[in-house]
């Protein structure tokens, strides 16, 4: 690679930062913020950085594993090949096509080669059993997106650019940067949200970073987020504060809602949620009568045991004020590639509860099952037991519920092979270890990000180094 400053985008998080990477003699000698990045103006935190540190790590994999009686002993590639296609077909054909499982982790979608390439994959393996990291963090947001937008992956993103106020409940952004908010710098956006007056109000069971920032924080009982936002709803409709705006003409069922809201007047309320009455119908005033603003809610909201409905809740709540689709509320981005408009061409729009997992009958959501039935679907015998598993950029040992039961079922199976370019607390109890080339050996754009993004933007990187000849 020639020396120089070489522009690309950080793939480590949702933000999609720009940096510029200093090349000297053929090793990087810096890592820094690109000031002329349209989405990110030289905003970069820590992990950036450590993109130098990943390329260099000596513990990186760069050739093929395979697991023996005396240890790890490396392959070259066409062996390792054969041997994954040997087995695995070994135990298709033994066992029938759902004896073979697979885990897709988070780095997939950083990934846009994975992701072209991954759907081809798993319809070669024809198996039932897939699971990814998707089922741990957002898919109350998909399950709303679906039966609310039509599409699982239509998501509607705060427009914190041009919002007056914003109400985050079960989200720490200043940490984050924004999850299905892709938003580099988002203390300087939260700087520039308060320069032009508006506010910042934080709901949470911790006064979190971001609350530490805001100009107000409430604190909220954990998992009764949906019951604060039934009081928020109760409020618009009792003070008469429903306004649909742009949203009127889409939406029906309107009289259902308020029926459903009925009971759940702020001061049924509040003491399951620790919120003051008067505060929870303040919290919904506001919301109704700021013309720019926006409730978002994240992690906190979605993994509980009432994800779902609060996911729904709060797209209903920006729906009945107004601020759906609407200059500093939710709007719908418009991405150099929209991945919704090209799955909607070809009827895939998502799906729920077509099929059921065998051991616990869990329902499918867009053909994968939730990772919390892995286990059980390895250690559980009979007709559509997992005997062979695919991990590919994923730690579920570490990152998924009851690691210490997911271990033991690793080590049960008849063959395990893993993409990763890491010896770690899931891979090494797979039989062969297939390392990819590094992020910054092969290009990057974002596909799943810019459908998320706070702003509009197409950012394409060209690969930085060579790979190495045995990548």
């Amino acid at each position: 690679m020639d020396n120089g400053i070489h522009y690309r985008t950080c793939h480590l998080c949702e933000a999609m930062c720009g940096v510029a990477i200093e090349v000297k003699d053929g090793q990087i000698a810096s890592v820094k913020g690109d000031a002329d990045d349209p989405f990110s103006h030289g905003h970069i935190c820590p992990k950036a950085v450590a993109l130098q540190d990943l390329h260099n790590d000596p513990d990186r994999l760069t050739r093929p594993l395979r697991r023996t009686a005396d240890g790890w002993e490396e392959m070259e590639w066409d062996a390792a090949f054969d041997f994954v296609a040997e087995r695995l077909y070994q135990i298709r054909r033994e066992y029938g096509r759902n004896a073979v499982g697979t885990y897709q982790g988070n780095p997939n979608v950083h990934n846009h080669g994975a992701m072209i390439a991954g759907l081809p994959f798993l319809r070669a393996l024809g198996t039932q059993n897939r699971f990814s990291a998707t089922s741990n963090d957002q898919l109350p947001h998909m399950l709303a997106n679906l039966e609310m937008f039509g599409h699982q992956v239509l998501f509607p993103i705060p427009d914190i650019d041009h919002s007056e106020l914003m109400i985050c409940i079960g989200a720490n952004p200043m940490v984050s940067n924004g999850s299905l908010m892709s938003v580099p710098d988002f203390r300087g956006r939260l700087k520039a949200l308060k320069a032009r007056g508006g506010q910042l109000v934080v709901i949470d069971p911790r006064r979190t970073e971001t609350a530490r920032e805001a100009d107000e924080f409430h604190f909220v009982r954990p998992s009764s987020d949906a019951l604060l936002l039934m009081g928020m709803l109760h409020t618009l409709f009792d003070e008469d504060l429903v306004n649909l705006g742009a949203a009127e003409h889409w939406s029906r069922d309107l009289d259902l809602v308020r029926l459903a809201c009925l009971p759940y007047a702020p001061e049924a309320v509040a003491g399951h949620t620790g919120v003051d009455p008067t505060q929870i119908r303040i919290l919904a005033r506001r919301l109704a009568t700021t013309q720019r603003a926006v409730l978002y809610g994240r992690i906190g909201t979605s993994t509980q045991s009432f994800g779902g409905i609060a996911t729904w809740l709060i797209y209903l709540l920006n729906i009945l004020t107004g601020k759906l689709d609407a200059t500093g509320g939710l709007m719908f981005t418009q991405p150099a590639v929209d991945l919704v408009a090209l799955g909607a061409l070809s009827g895939q729009r998502g799906h729920i509860g077509r099929r059921h997992s065998r051991v616990k009958g869990l329902p499918e959501f867009g053909g994968e099952y939730p990772a919390s039935a892995m286990a059980d679907e390895i250690l559980t015998p009979g007709d559509g037991q997992i005997r062979a598993f695919v991990t590919i950029a994923g730690n579920p040992v570490l990152s998924s519920p009851n690691g210490t039961r997911m271990e033991q079922a690793l080590d049960q199976l008849d063959f395990m092979v893993s993409v990763d370019y890491y010896l770690n607390e899931t891979t090494r109890h797979a039989d062969i270890i297939l390392p990819p080339t590094h992020a910054l050996e092969r290009s990057h754009y974002d596909l799943i990000f810019n459908m998320m993004a706070v702003r509009n933007v197409a950012k394409f990187s060209e690969p930085l180094f060579e790979p190495s000849a045995n990548a």
